[in-house]
């Protein structure tokens, strides 16, 4: 599991703004600290040194979302062909 970042914002189409410490890739299905799925990687956003990740929530109420940690399950490293 990698930490993508805290959210810290709900937009007003109802998705949720994380403050981004890792970068996912979009689609990257995201989960919270229980493992249960919260949504997807939708946009990333901002500048390189501080970018912030857009998040599609697939929950019914993504306001509690809000100041919680969000994750994506960590990716194998592909092989080199």
């Amino acid at each position: 599991m990698q930490r993508i970042g805290r959210v810290i914002h709900i937009t007003p189409s109802k998705n949720a703004v994380v403050k981004a410490e890792t970068l996912p890739r979009i689609g990257d299905v995201v989960i919270d600290e229980q493992r249960n799925p919260v949504g997807k990687v939708f946009d990333i956003f901002g500048s390189i040194s501080s970018p912030y990740v857009e998040v599609k929530p697939e929950v019914k109420d993504p306001y509690k979302l809000v100041n919680y940690f969000l994750y994506v399950l960590s990716r194998r490293k592909e092989k080199e062909s």
